[in-house]
């Protein structure tokens, strides 16, 4: 297999975002009557991330239409939950303590580097794939 480049991942976010993310934040805002700053849709879209990669073999909705999926580096085998919560969480909090910085150089890093792996992927162990 090889791995998902920069423009691909990038759909599949923009898919996840539109199709799950927008609807989730659109419904919760109904229901709470708060649209600005949300704490359902964001613990809904929190357990997105985390938990459907490792329950549909390291795929969101987006990965799967695109075609690619995460899995972990040395096994080739899908992501776990705690490869998920360093995948997301820890990788979530260095890039705040960066300011962003951490998620500029991670985009770098997927254009080019040969294996195509952000520094999330070197925290949790994986990889981003075509399926």
């Amino acid at each position: 297999m090889s791995e998902a480049g920069f423009m691909i991942r990038l759909w599949a976010s923009l898919l996840d975002a539109v199709l799950i993310a927008l609807p989730i934040t659109i419904l919760a805002g109904l229901m709470t009557g708060n649209f600005e700053d949300e704490p359902i849709s964001k613990f809904l879209l929190a357990l997105y991330t985390l938990l459907l990669p490792v329950i549909w073999n390291g795929r969101t909705v987006g990965k799967k239409i695109s075609g690619i999926r995460i899995q972990k580096y040395d096994t080739e085998e899908a992501p776990g939950i705690g490869t998920m919560l360093l995948r997301n969480v820890v990788s979530g909090v260095i890039y705040g303590l960066t300011l962003g910085i951490g998620a500029i150089i991670s985009a770098f890093m997927v254009i080019f580097r040969e294996d195509k792996r952000a520094l999330h992927d070197f925290i949790a162990g994986t990889e981003v794939i075509y399926d």
